[in-house]
């Protein structure tokens, strides 16, 4: 083992998805109706947003950052999904591999920090409503938004550098359809033990940290909520919380869910399936999310398609 370094392994084998002629062309449409539909609903959350001037407020300024963070997770993971599918080639050079690791790390890690804010952008709009145009002014939700993306940027920085400095000696074969940062630790040739605590201390900063924030967030809301007495007003005021909440108990479920569980060989199957949620299916979701029963940019899309009309 002390012979093995990275310098002898050049590429990795992503293995993906285990089915037969007609799966893989099932699977192949469907990734790609998922990925098409995240990157233009996306795109149009993001054109209206940027287009329409009732959208330039605190949430739809977040959601600006939700759609890029999604648009960015799908992109450095299901085309090369898709390339696999096509051409049978199953190969991803070390780079490539330890580059697709950092941008999943990063745009994974800024989604979570921005739903954080998002939550406290709630909590504030509910809970303190006289003081919601000084609390989340322009200056505080732009440091607010880099602090989410910094935070991102570095710390995927530093699982890269240390999953770029493992030795792979036993096998290059990856399990999974993207590099993930769990299945290169486990092929790894070397003690994982130091690197476990650290992953954990730091998933604790990253994952339940947030996510513990937001629940206390939801906690002051849904107590402010009871205490007004319209049903009507209880229902009005909760719904405006409705397409983030859907969002973060899409996103989280199946996290916790496959990070929480045993390991077992006959899981492998079923953590590839439980990824797709989080990799693909949240992203196409989010913008039919925030969308579907939003008023604002139910609007706006029809501003935008008045406007286009004119023209």
């Amino acid at each position: 083992m002390n012979n093995c370094i990275n310098g002898t392994l050049k590429e990795f084998n992503i293995l993906a998805f285990y089915t037969s002629t007609a799966g893989q062309i099932a699977l192949f449409i469907a990734v790609l109706f998922m990925y098409l539909m995240t990157v233009i609903g996306n795109v149009i959350i993001i054109t209206l947003v940027c287009s329409v001037t009732q959208l330039h407020t605190p949430m739809y300024f977040f959601l600006c950052n939700l759609s890029t963070a999604d648009i960015a997770f799908v992109s450095v993971t299901l085309p090369k999904l898709l390339s696999i599918i096509v051409t049978k080639d199953h190969m991803i050079s070390f780079q490539g591999c330890i580059t697709q690791l950092y941008c999943l790390l990063l745009c994974g890690q800024a989604e979570i920090f921005i739903l954080t804010c998002m939550a406290y952008d709630r909590y504030v709009a509910i809970c303190k409503p006289l003081q919601y145009a000084m609390i989340m002014r322009k200056n505080v939700r732009f440091a607010m938004s880099a602090f989410s993306w910094l935070i991102g940027i570095f710390n995927s920085l530093w699982h890269s550098m240390i999953a770029a400095s493992l030795p792979f000696c036993n096998s290059n074969e990856i399990d999974h359809f993207f590099c993930d940062l769990k299945t290169l630790s486990m092929l790894s040739a070397s003690d994982s033990t130091n690197r476990d605590i650290l992953t954990s201390v730091q998933s604790v900063f990253i994952g339940c940290l947030p996510f513990s924030l937001i629940v206390i967030s939801y906690v002051y809301i849904i107590s402010t909520i009871l205490k007004i007495k319209s049903s009507k007003g209880r229902h009005k005021v909760f719904s405006s919380c409705t397409s983030h909440l859907t969002t973060v108990i899409l996103l989280y479920g199946p996290i916790i869910f496959l990070y929480m569980k045993p390991e077992t060989y006959r899981s492998r199957e079923d953590d590839k399936l439980l990824s797709i949620v989080y990799v693909a299916v949240v992203p196409m979701l989010n913008p039919l999310v925030y969308s579907l029963r939003n008023k604002d940019v139910l609007d706006a899309a029809a501003k935008i398609k008045l406007y286009l009309k004119d023209k």
